[in-house]
């Protein structure tokens, strides 16, 4: 396939699922199926085989999402029902004072998404968001995109994360120096793609109507008992602190030993995740005074909004994989590479070629690192530890479609297809280009 067919292609595929949603009010999940199917068929496909990559991508993806989602918004009701989200909302609001409570959510993203992927951080904190915005009477994209962006840049930039340790390795790059790097250059990155755009872009975005998770997670009025916030806090982190403990096993214990396997066994994301929401049964509802048929009651009831998301992402993975298996994406790599550009342009381009056509993060870090790794190991004077920074920033880039994200920030938060981008997707691509020229820059003085 040539370069100039798959990038029309891409385009016209992008173009047709913002006009058909957008313009046309067609429904989101029915149109990401029949665009990803024509992509497929104009690509050269099979039909068959278009339908059958539709269906892989799809169920990659919910494999994963639909029991993290399931799971962080059973734990998310408890904690808005027994008053443990207004406990921390209010102690929050008492600490950092309402001016600065987007700074203080930044905060908290960087913290919590140190251990976690993107998904994860998020359905554990998106009941938090909409518990403050309630109480202080703050404009919700004010806390959830410097929420949401300090998690992005966390779950790029800084390791143990997967694609970030296979990155480290492709460039054979030093863990120590690359978090440090990391957390330097990702702070401001976070604190200008969050708390400052969102100042700017929250007052141009009018939301209509309430987002449907937001009526789950909110009571209308403070509960006249509390549970204590060191409890409740300890709930909502028990899935961080498990998955940190999972990312350390090796160096705690030996591997392949019985220790080692429990270790990585409860560090497991979605058994983890199970852990503190069990955990959050007993400490949120049972020692709150709930009975086991109001816990069943909440847990069943909050799951019905999240159908259509867990459909949405689905389909986000489904359109990806089309890209993938049809040859365009690896077509619009190939174009990328005949570009000849410093190596850290290379590898932040790859990158971001790699995340537009593939939509994964995930994907595109490692793809990137793969490809231009073997490159570094030939050349000098450039800092792997930047490359892993940079090829990081790349693979946030843009927040397209194709990507489960994109389509879990409109769902949860209530938005339309163009005020995700207009929110979500610039927020990933300052987080990309910041990346690239703070990279640029501290180039000058390291190696």
């Amino acid at each position: 396939m040539s370069s100039l067919l798959a990038v029309s292609l891409a385009t016209a595929s992008i173009l047709a699922v913002v006009l058909l949603i957008g313009r046309y009010k067609l429904n989101p999940f029915i149109v990401l199926l029949t665009v990803s199917l024509l992509l497929a068929l104009c690509a050269g496909m099979p039909p068959q085989k278009a339908v059958a990559s539709f269906e892989a991508g799809a169920g990659h993806v919910l494999g994963h999402i639909a029991t993290v989602i399931a799971l962080g918004t059973m734990l998310g009701k408890m904690l808005a029902e027994s008053g443990g989200a207004d406990q921390i909302a209010l102690t929050i609001t008492r600490i950092a004072g309402k001016g600065r409570i987007s700074w203080a959510m930044m905060v908290i993203g960087l913290l919590i998404g140190l251990p976690v992927f993107f998904e994860v951080g998020f359905v554990l904190l998106i009941p938090l968001v909409f518990t403050l915005a309630r109480r202080t009477s703050t404009p919700m994209l004010l806390l959830a995109l410097p929420m949401g962006a300090a998690l992005s840049v966390t779950h790029a930039m800084v390791p143990p994360h997967p694609a970030t340790l296979l990155a480290l390795s492709a460039y054979h790059a030093d863990t120590g120096r690359t978090i440090f790097w990391g957390v330097i250059v990702g702070t401001p990155i976070a604190a200008l793609a969050g708390p400052v755009y969102a100042k700017f872009i929250t007052p141009r975005v009018h939301i209509e109507g309430t987002a449907g998770l937001a009526e789950q997670f909110s009571n209308k009025e403070i509960p006249a008992s509390m549970p204590p916030f060191g409890i409740t806090v300890l709930t909502i982190l028990s899935p961080v602190i498990l998955m940190l403990i999972g990312s350390i096993a090796d160096l705690i214990s030996a591997p392949g030993s019985t220790p080692n396997t429990v270790l990585h066994f409860i560090g497991n994301t979605d058994i983890a995740l199970l852990l503190a929401t069990i955990m959050s049964f007993y400490v949120l509802g049972l020692a709150r005074g709930f009975s086991r048929e109001t816990i069943l009651r909440y847990t069943t009831e909050c799951l019905g909004p999240t159908a259509l998301i867990m459909l949405l992402v689905g389909a986000g993975g489904g359109f990806g994989r089309e890209l993938v298996d049809s040859g365009v994406s690896k077509a619009i790599t190939d174009l990328a590479l005949g570009a000849h550009v410093p190596l850290l342009v290379l590898a932040w381009l790859l990158a971001v070629v790699v995340r537009v056509a593939a939509g994964s993060a995930t994907v595109a870090m490692s793809t990137a690192s793969g490809i231009v790794g073997p490159i570094l190991l030939q050349s000098h004077g450039t800092s792997p530890e930047l490359m892993v920074l940079v090829t990081g920033a790349g693979s946030v880039a843009l927040g397209p479609m194709n990507d489960a994200g994109f389509w879990q920030i409109k769902e949860y938060l209530g938005l339309t297809v163009g005020q995700t981008i207009k929110t979500w997707s610039v927020i990933e691509t300052l987080i990309a280009v910041l990346g690239l020229a703070f990279c640029l820059l501290l180039s000058i003085f390291i190696h």
